[in-house]
């Protein structure tokens, strides 16, 4: 058998595409495909597998019509692209197999797919591929039980170019311990976090060192810190030890709930194991909003203070926030606008509430009668699946507001002053330090672009003289964080 896997392309709305961020660096994704490589190292050793990321590729007919099957993945956001892929798999009448989130979110969409793998590929592929080998296949397959993660395999690295991308992915996690009513994973993954073995582990980060990878690894947990006991006593000193070994290669980030500042002990590992970044979702600074959503990890801290404290420590805080609560007020743009700048937080993620299928919020939508159309998955596009209790038009006018209040060149700038002045940048973890092509090819494309032709170019002069002489081991990032800002300014049109 041929199995052509294809993983469909992102949309230029997508706040996570990167794609004006990534040219500095000569790449063309920010990451690969890890749930389509995982798949493809469950298939026989019989099958002959080929994996296009349309992100970095483009898809030719030649490639449809070698295959037997087409397997596609999909997150919601990725649904135009998966419609035009299904569209050219037909024209050349191949089979095509899908799963993924916004297959098992969305099953009924999608009569035309011939084979729907639909929760986790580790339960649900197994039992595909024998009834196929048996010559019948069904055309859906799923199933209520949560996959053994301690069985998945290594991701198979060698169907991709590694250059091609920003950073690499591990994942030891799945589910989350929450229950935010505007998220999906809980139902997707569970509310029990299902941990990999430490072994495991330490053999995925070696396989993506034998590979020859240095930089950034990314652990696309659901929230990393789901389990901290196994995190304390058995991962991080692991890896630790690993890092030491392998002379600190790889500087990781992951995604963690905002309670990770209030454990001393999980927060001095990450650090010691190389965590250099960390998104969290503060969503807003509003506590009868996060009362609303069941975000009551939030109500529990002082989030100022917990941002701060993280920064310290050595992360670079990404977060995410939210407009559009039933409990927000007019005033909440404002409010919203001032904690962001006030925090240091530079890549600060503002979108519209959307209500995921499946999630608590949804459901109170169907209820309520509210829902009013199928959900984008892409909270930064102005659209909401659900009537808004707050005057849609006065919605997006605040939201926009914001968006024009944190990312103005005044303001996001002072945000990289704010948090390099709280910064604790560490040499031993910073591989950005190092002499190599790509570092030298982004310094120079940065001093250029926005040194000579932008229009912040004195903004960028003066962080690069302040950084020099206040904190000069953070200039990779203070370079960083303003090629960040030329992202933002051309997906925002600023």
């Amino acid at each position: 058998m041929k199995a052509l896997m294809i993983y469909p392309q992102f949309p230029d709305t997508s706040f996570w595409k990167f794609n004006h961020a990534l040219k500095f660096i000569g790449k063309k994704a920010a990451i690969p495909p890890m749930g389509l490589l995982t798949v493809a190292a469950m298939f026989p050793e019989t099958w002959e597998v080929k994996l296009i990321d349309l992100n970095v590729e483009k898809l030719k007919d030649e490639d449809i019509i070698w295959a037997d099957y087409v397997f596609i993945s999909a997150m919601i956001l990725q649904k135009e692209s998966v419609c035009n892929i299904i569209e050219a798999c037909h024209l050349h009448d191949r089979k095509i197999v899908a799963g993924g989130p916004l297959f098992t979110s969305r099953p009924q969409l999608f009569s035309e797919i011939d084979h729907l793998i639909l929760n986790e590929a580790e339960v649900t592929l197994p039992q595909f591929l024998f009834d196929l080998e048996q010559g019948d296949p069904k055309p859906i397959y799923q199933s209520s039980k949560w996959a053994d993660i301690t069985s998945s395999p290594v991701p198979r690295w060698d169907l991709i170019n590694q250059k091609n991308y920003a950073s690499l992915s591990v994942q030891y996690s799945r589910g989350c311990p929450y229950n935010c009513d505007f998220c999906d994973i809980t139902v997707l993954y569970g509310n029990r976090p299902r941990i990999k073995t430490v072994e495991a582990v330490l053999n995925e980060l070696e396989m993506i060192y034998l590979q020859g990878w240095r930089g950034n690894v990314f652990f696309v947990d659901d929230n990393f810190i789901g389990n901290k006991k196994q995190l304390k006593e058995k991962l991080l000193p692991a890896v630790i030890v690993w890092m030491k070994k392998k002379k600190y290669p790889f500087r990781f980030q992951t995604q963690a709930s905002i309670d990770i500042a209030s454990d001393d002990l999980l927060l001095d590992l990450m650090i010691k194991a190389g965590f250099g970044a960390v998104f969290v979702g503060i969503e807003t600074p509003d506590e009868e909003c996060l009362a609303e959503c069941g975000k009551t990890q939030n109500t529990k801290v002082d989030l100022l203070k917990s941002v701060k404290k993280l920064q310290s420590a050595g992360m670079d805080v990404q977060a995410g926030f939210i407009v559009g609560f039933d409990s927000d007020k007019t005033s909440i743009f404002s409010r919203m606008s001032q904690f962001i700048n006030e925090s240091g937080i530079v890549t600060s993620m503002v979108g519209l509430l959307n209500a995921p299928p499946g999630s608590k919020l949804y459901k109170r939508m169907v209820k309520e009668k509210r829902i009013t159309m199928d959900a984008t998955g892409d909270n930064t596009d102005l659209s909401m699946n659900f009537k808004p209790k707050m005057d849609y038009n006065v919605l997006v006018n605040g939201y926009k507001n914001i968006i024009l209040d944190i990312f103005k060149p005044e303001a996001y700038y002072n945000r990289i002053y704010k948090f390099l002045h709280n910064y604790r940048c560490s040499s031993k973890f910073d591989f950005r330090r190092r002499f190599t092509a790509e570092n030298v090819r982004a310094i120079g494309m940065a001093f250029y672009k926005l040194g000579i032709k932008s229009g912040v170019r004195k903004h960028f002069w003066k962080l690069m003289v302040w950084t020099t002489f206040n904190h000069p081991r953070s200039i990779p990032m203070a370079v960083q964080l303003s090629i960040y800002s030329y992202q933002y300014r051309k997906f925002y049109n600023l």
